[in-house]
């Protein structure tokens, strides 16, 4: 049942039975229904290897139904440095014959099916792939009874993985007995077991699959800080709390949810409060009340509840409130795909609203940044008293990394509202400054007190239909924006800095964009990685970078629509006026693999008039690595 080759053994190295062969990482795809408890499996692996000293990134869907369905769970994990989930697994775990059907696809050749011999039967004669049959059912059923065998299978599939891969034994089971520390003794008793089992299912061919990760010397932090482990909603939140928000308001939908469930757990830890309100107009507008007593305060949704809130964001650039609101993007329009990921909202977290509303736009590269953009977008609210948009994703939501523990002690943020006492000379709205609104409770010296509203005002705040206000204002509230970006840093840049081709990325397309430039790279082309996290304003300079590039190719995960161009690609083409951007889009709900921006790549490079020595040959080593 065993081939000669193996992800790791690509070459068919003989190695002793039972003796572990070195990896550098691993690519896991684990396919089953919502219901079989596949991202527990996932979600240990990737703790495993937080506590490990390893990189880690997942990558998950789920169906949108109640009612559950075909669920994948995919874990990249090793001492590498791990940018992406992976194209292709080199393990696949199938539970069911559909499972099998729809995923032998993703498994590269060499790769090990690992497959519940219960409920599935390979087709026959395709030696592709090292095949091991295990009786996932029957033997979970054997070691902890009939009646748990749909919620113990998962587990007993951990202990297989773990006999694989040699994974550290004693940390998985207390990562099980932490996960399931709060329930009945029996549910942990229970998993144990199952686990136990799976590890020592006695399957002589197991022995031969053996694979430990390379010992990789990593440089000590100067901090020598621990790493975290954990999901980009989580990331979000964390980074709000510490850059001061203690209030918000929201409305639950997916895949926002499980941002607003740690705040609302965590925030009355700080002295603050969360509240879910009836609808997502109720939601921002009682968010726009915390942030007028002073406090800093966030809202939330995803595409369609930030539909409902435009208006009342419009009124906070109106009245120039600092506030967050966080989009954690999903596949549309419409309810759309509710479980799925898309970069599709740029537009409308850009323009989405009637009148001019300039505000600031965001966007995490990976579940790190989550916590830094979360935390920068706080800064930039209270600083440009401004609305501050973060663009994250469904792919960022859910997925699982592990980084360095922020030090928190350094970067915690005091949010007690400045009520000192203001001048007789104190006007909110200034002309020839940023404005900065006195809180309720704070004592003006002129006794002239400001107004708040989303009528257009003079410098005092006060309602005003003069044409000559109106447009001191709106130029007003340009113009900050404008002051922004030239504080703004030089975008993370990668490879050459001059070529052929330049990959520009934005949001979570970061990872495979970089792995996308070292196989360009590879194949002899010339070619940078751009990756954008302030997207509206945009950093200065952007035109000199692009000016040292034959071609510029957008990767972003939206449609190119009518003109042939994705939603960013379309906008830097507006403000650059340069013909060379070019787009490399898609909406199949799913996160880019590193083939696709390659072979995107190459397509545009073909459409140039490049130099001759591009040639034939070296065309197809791009497109085939």
């Amino acid at each position: 049942m065993v081939s000669p080759n193996s992800p790791t053994n690509p070459e068919g190295a003989a190695s002793a039975p039972g003796t572990p062969r070195s990896i550098q990482d691993v690519v896991i795809r684990l396919a089953g229904n919502s219901q079989d408890g596949i991202q527990s499996i996932g979600g240990f692996l990737a703790r495993l290897a937080g506590r490990s000293d390893q990189d880690v990134m997942t990558y998950m869907t789920i169906p949108s139904t109640i009612s559950g369905g075909p669920s994948i769970f995919q874990v990249r994990m090793g001492t590498g440095d791990i940018l992406s989930a992976g194209d292709r697994a080199d393990m696949l775990v199938a539970f069911y014959q559909h499972s099998y059907e729809a995923h032998i696809g993703s498994l590269r050749p060499g790769g090990v099916l690992l497959y519940d011999s219960d409920h599935v039967t390979p087709a026959e004669g395709d030696n592709r792939f090292t095949y091991v049959a295990c009786p996932i059912t029957a033997g979970t059923v054997e070691a902890v009874g009939g009646t748990s065998k749909d919620k113990g299978k998962n587990i007993f599939v951990l202990g297989l993985i773990a006999r694989v891969f040699d994974l550290d034994v004693a940390k998985l089971a207390t990562l099980i007995k932490e996960r399931f520390g709060g329930k009945d003794e029996s549910i942990v008793r229970n998993s144990m077991l199952a686990f136990d089992a799976g590890y020592a299912w006695p399957q002589s061919n197991l022995r031969d699959l053996f694979y430990r990760f390379e010992a990789v010397d990593r440089a000590v932090s100067a901090s020598g800080r621990p790493q975290v482990t954990m999901d980009g909603n989580m990331a979000i939140a964390y980074g709000l709390i510490t850059g001061g928000v203690r209030h918000g308001a929201a409305y639950p939908i997916t895949p926002w949810t499980s941002v607003m469930e740690t705040l609302r757990v965590e925030l009355p830890k700080y002295g603050g409060i969360f509240v879910q309100c009836e609808d997502e107009i109720a939601s921002i507008s009682t968010a726009i009340g915390f942030s007028y007593t002073g406090q800093l305060a966030m809202t939330g949704s995803s595409g369609p509840g930030i539909s409902l809130k435009m208006e009342a964001l419009g009124w906070a650039t109106m009245a120039e409130m600092p506030l967050i609101v966080v989009n954690v993007q999903r596949g549309g329009p419409s309810t759309g795909l509710p479980t799925n990921v898309e970069q599709s909202d740029l537009m409308q977290a850009i323009y989405g609203s009637h009148g001019d509303t300039p505000r600031v736009v965001l966007a995490p590269k990976n579940v790190e940044d989550c916590f830094y953009i979360a935390l920068e977008a706080t800064r930039i609210a209270r600083a440009y008293s401004t609305p501050v948009l973060i663009l994250s994703d469904q792919g960022l939501s859910s997925r699982i990394e592990v980084f360095e523990e922020p030090d928190l002690a350094k970067l915690m943020v005091d949010p007690k509202p400045d009520r000192s006492e203001r001048g007789a000379d104190f006007k909110p709205y200034p002309l020839d400054r940023i404005t900065r609104h006195a809180p309720p409770g704070s004592k003006i010296l002129s006794g002239k007190y400001p107004t708040v509203s989303g009528l257009e005002h003079d410098e005092l705040g006060h309602p005003s239909g003069s044409p000559k206000v109106h447009q001191q204002m709106t130029i007003k509230r340009r113009e900050k924006l404008k002051q922004l970006a030239a504080t703004l840093p030089a975008p993370e840049l990668n490879g050459d800095s001059s070529g052929e081709v330049l990959l520009v990325t934005w949001g979570s397309s970061w990872g495979p964009g970089r792995e996308a430039l070292g196989r360009v790279r590879k194949a002899g082309v010339k070619a940078g990685h751009l990756h954008l996290r302030h997207i509206h304003p945009l950093p200065n300079d952007l035109e000199q970078v692009f000016a040292r590039y034959h071609k510029i190719v957008v990767a972003e995960l939206n449609d190119e629509g009518l003109y042939g161009y994705g939603q960013f690609a379309m906008m830097l083409r507006a403000r650059y006026a340069n013909p060379a951007i070019s787009s490399v889009c898609k909406t199949d709900g799913l996160t880019f693999k590193v083939s696709e921006i390659v072979a995107g790549i190459a397509k545009h490079i073909e459409s140039t008039e490049l130099d001759a020595t591009i040639g034939v040959m070296r065309k197809s080593a791009l497109a085939t690595s």
